[in-house]
């Protein structure tokens, strides 16, 4: 069977837990927690986040695979898990030491750790569930 221009998707998931401030250091209090709510808790809080590590591209015929998912697993383990998995991502990250974590920005910084371990020929999506019922996507 040919591969040839049939692209497919392969998804990874997995888990990792993780506590966060809302908050915008140039707005006052009251502002900060009428815009981020519970999320603005000065004593942080945490969520269970699932995250789905998606490439799309064309069936490799040596091997029938998009990507090895193995792989993947491993980077996403090594580059992603191992750093914001149980973690305080305001204080014990260098990647939101200066930026929001909301859910948006968490799955733009995991896009941007990949990227570049993946090859260029194939697309990446993250989609990161913050809750059961909120998630966010990117790229769109």
């Amino acid at each position: 069977m040919e591969s040839k221009n049939k692209r497919v998707a392969v998804f990874r998931k997995e888990h990792f837990n993780a506590a966060h401030r809302l908050h915008n250091p140039v707005w006052t209090l009251e502002e900060n927690a009428r815009i981020f709510g519970k999320c603005n808790n000065p004593n942080f809080h945490g969520h269970n986040y699932d995250l789905i590590v998606q490439l799309t591209g064309e069936v490799n015929p040596a091997t029938g695979y998009v990507f090895d998912l193995k792989i993947l697993s491993d980077l996403i383990k090594e580059n992603v898990l191992d750093k914001f998995d149980h973690k305080n991502l305001n204080l014990d990250t260098e990647e939101f030491k200066n930026l929001n974590p909301t859910a948006e920005n968490i799955a733009i910084v995991i896009y941007e750790i990949l990227r570049p371990k993946i090859s260029d020929n194939l697309d990446l999506k993250i989609r990161l569930y913050e809750t059961e019922r909120n998630y966010v996507e990117y790229p769109i």
